[in-house]
């Protein structure tokens, strides 16, 4: 049964070959100074850089260029971006890039005119801004976090071994967003698959939870579905613009909050994978694959009908003659097949790992409770063994 629930997401796509000029219609919206925000500097080498500042230039904008967001943002650059944009009365925050690019930039938003140390107010005491927000508009190069339409700000603290997300507001969530399916062709294949398992994954973490007869479930099932047919297609020829576009669009769909409403939501594999991160700094979307099996397999037991339908739904498994239990069995060994043929990291040991950290992981790991088991930390703890 659906419960009540809000639904609103301001965010303006532009999505195609030709959507990057659509930043002719944004940027006059916005003020004189735009801080760009990018990586390590690939999209300097792809040509996106030369194509975007010859459209800030042309609409008269100051660029002041914040290079260097690594693919887990760190409370130290967060402060180095904060200092940036305060130094030089920054207008706008533009972001080129992947998701923590854009993770980035949505924190170092609410932070430019923040009196309290970021990281204190938002990552441990988990406020909401309560001071001038910088507008947050964004570029996007690489696929999976869906963080060009929603909220969500993950940030690392190596020195308290914490990575951290903060969901805000409407008024943090991307003012625009612009979508080319040819700014991924480039990607390295392990971060393209990566970033196809943190899509599906988002998916994962809405749909085992709550009721089952719910329209968030059928959009979901469907939205795994693309995702496991496009992602086949792209790792053959990964400039297949249709599979390419499809997987883009879908990992917005996965985590814009839509396919969220009227579920209590689980996300204790991103706990887990954050907790790991936080101590490997590995590849977000391998430390998601790395838990995910151990994890489901352990709650299949209190979500049995849930993890039922997926197999039949999602990965069309035969019903026939089998118990409940061997069918939803049956659906994650499909699952796991396909992580495998994918080539994703399947466990910890991998990632770097190793038994010694497990403790301070599983510490680090927040619990939550949306999902079919509310985990002590000992489950935690016997989960990341597994894992290992």
């Amino acid at each position: 049964m659906l419960g009540n629930f809000e639904y609103s997401n301001p965010t303006k796509l532009y999505f195609g070959e030709d959507s990057l000029c659509s930043l002719n219609k944004e940027l006059p919206k916005y003020g004189k100074t735009v801080q760009l925000i990018y990586g390590g500097g690939s999209i300097k080498k792809n040509g996106i850089y030369d194509q975007v500042m010859e459209l800030l230039k042309a609409n008269g904008k100051i660029v002041i260029e914040d290079g260097g967001v690594m693919p887990n943002p760190t409370v130290e650059k967060l402060r180095e971006g904060v200092q940036i944009a305060r130094q030089n009365h920054v207008d706008f925050l533009l972001a080129v890039g992947g998701g923590s690019c854009c993770d980035y930039a949505k924190a170092v938003s609410v932070s430019v005119h923040c009196a309290e140390d970021p990281w204190e107010k938002y990552y441990i005491r988990f406020e909401e801004p309560d001071c001038e927000i910088v507008p947050v508009g964004c570029v996007l190069t690489m696929v999976g976090t869906g963080s060009e339409m929603n909220g969500g700000a993950v940030i690392t603290n190596h020195d308290q071994k914490l990575k951290i997300g903060h969901v805000f507001g409407d008024q943090v969530i991307p003012k625009f967003a612009i979508l080319n399916p040819k700014f991924t062709f480039t990607l390295p294949r392990q971060q393209m698959t990566a970033g196809i398992y943190d899509i599906f994954n988002h998916i994962c973490e809405q749909y085992f939870s709550g009721e089952d007869d719910n329209t968030s479930d059928y959009i979901s099932e469907a939205l795994m579905k693309s995702v496991i047919h496009s992602s086949r297609i792209a790792i053959r020829n990964p400039e297949d613009y249709e599979a390419r576009s499809n997987i883009m669009w879908a990992a917005t769909w996965a985590l814009n909050t839509l396919v969220s409403r009227g579920k209590s939501t689980d996300w204790m594999v991103h706990m887990f994978g954050q907790s790991v991160g936080a101590y490997t700094d590995a590849t977000h979307g391998m430390t998601l694959s790395a838990v995910s099996l151990p994890y489901y397999r352990y709650i299949m037991p209190y979500g049995l009908d849930k993890f039922r339908r997926f197999a039949v739904n999602v990965w069309e498994v035969d019903a026939g003659g089998k118990s409940d239990e061997q069918i939803a069995e049956e659906g994650l060994s499909c699952m796991e097949g396909w992580m495998k043929e994918l080539g994703l990291v399947m466990n910890l040991g991998e990632l770097g790992a190793t038994e010694e950290m497990l403790g301070g992981i599983a510490d680090g790991t927040l619990i939550m409770e949306g999902g079919y088991k509310v985990l002590t930390r000992d489950e935690v703890l016997n989960i990341l063994k597994a894992s290992l």
